[in-house]
């Protein structure tokens, strides 16, 4: 993965965020994404903490959406890797979040783990 696309993806990963466009935001996760957060337990009722599937994934983000109406990301650094990327950036309830996503051969987001910590 180079860094121009990394890039791209942030952004406009982050903008569909901050504009609480649900479909915008689905647009960059694979059908069969696997995503796990520590929001996870509380938003969805999955102790596991892990999401497997768009399907599961759509109901947790506009249930996500719904509890933080407020809600607004401010992406401070962009890291590449092979075939991933980490996202830093300022999340919700004054928290900062690392966000590594692996990106499948089509570009799309295919596993993800968050990580929080308060500021």
């Amino acid at each position: 993965m180079n860094e121009q696309f990394a890039r791209s993806l942030a952004e406009a990963w982050i903008d569909a965020w901050n504009r609480h466009d649900l479909e915008a935001i689905l647009h960059h996760y694979a059908i069969d994404v696997e995503f796990t957060s520590p929001f996870v337990p509380a938003l969805s009722g999955d102790p596991s903490g892990t999401l497997h599937g768009r399907e599961r994934l759509t109901a947790y983000f506009r249930k996500g959406l719904q509890t933080y109406p407020d809600l607004h990301f401010d992406l401070l650094h962009v890291l590449t890797g092979i075939n991933s990327l980490m996202l830093y950036y300022r999340s919700v309830n004054g928290l900062l979040a690392a966000e590594m996503m692996t990106v499948n051969a089509e570009g799309l987001i295919h596993t993800v783990r968050v990580h929080y910590v308060k500021e």
